[in-house]
């Protein structure tokens, strides 16, 4: 496949309710459900960009920057940032929000690899992707080195 599409295309914003079930003792929300929302998020992100079935290959990073609680709003971003043969590299930025104050904090940034394939399960070509904001620009341009930090991990583990 030759042809890019820009980053823009396969956007995703998905807006939550934090719920108490959804949290800790200390009300704020369980890292595993944000993680479930997170490759939520980058399956649909991949799909529109793929248009066609995805897998989750690995999560290759997830940071917990601030804890987010019953009753805020997680704001969830994602857009594929960077392309292999089949598979995406898929940048998830989720935000809370606290209602009553307006007051909004990064939660988490995570990386995740999707691969794209058919009917089968087998993989699939992907277009490529390109950047027109300046946000896009630095994700996309440091994509090939989380790229080569992926194969050495992996070359690690085997």
């Amino acid at each position: 496949m030759g042809h890019s599409v820009p980053m823009s295309q396969s956007r995703t914003i998905q807006t939550r309710l934090v719920l108490p079930p959804d949290t800790n003792h200390h009300s704020s929300i369980f890292g595993g459900r944000v993680l479930a929302y997170i490759d939520e998020v980058a399956a649909i992100t991949s799909m529109k960009h793929a248009k066609g079935e995805v897998v989750t290959a690995s999560i290759d990073s997830v940071d917990f920057v601030s804890p987010a609680y019953a009753g805020d709003v997680l704001e969830l971003e994602g857009i594929v940032t960077c392309t292999g043969r089949t598979s995406m590299e898929v940048y998830v930025r989720v935000v809370s929000r606290n209602l009553k104050t307006g007051e909004e904090r990064l939660t988490t940034e995570s990386f995740v690899t999707m691969v794209a394939i058919d009917d089968e399960g087998k993989p699939v070509e992907v277009p490529g992707v390109y950047p027109e904001t300046e946000t896009e620009k630095r994700l996309f341009e440091t994509g090939p080195k989380r790229r080569e930090h992926r194969k050495a991990k992996r070359a690690l583990s085997h």
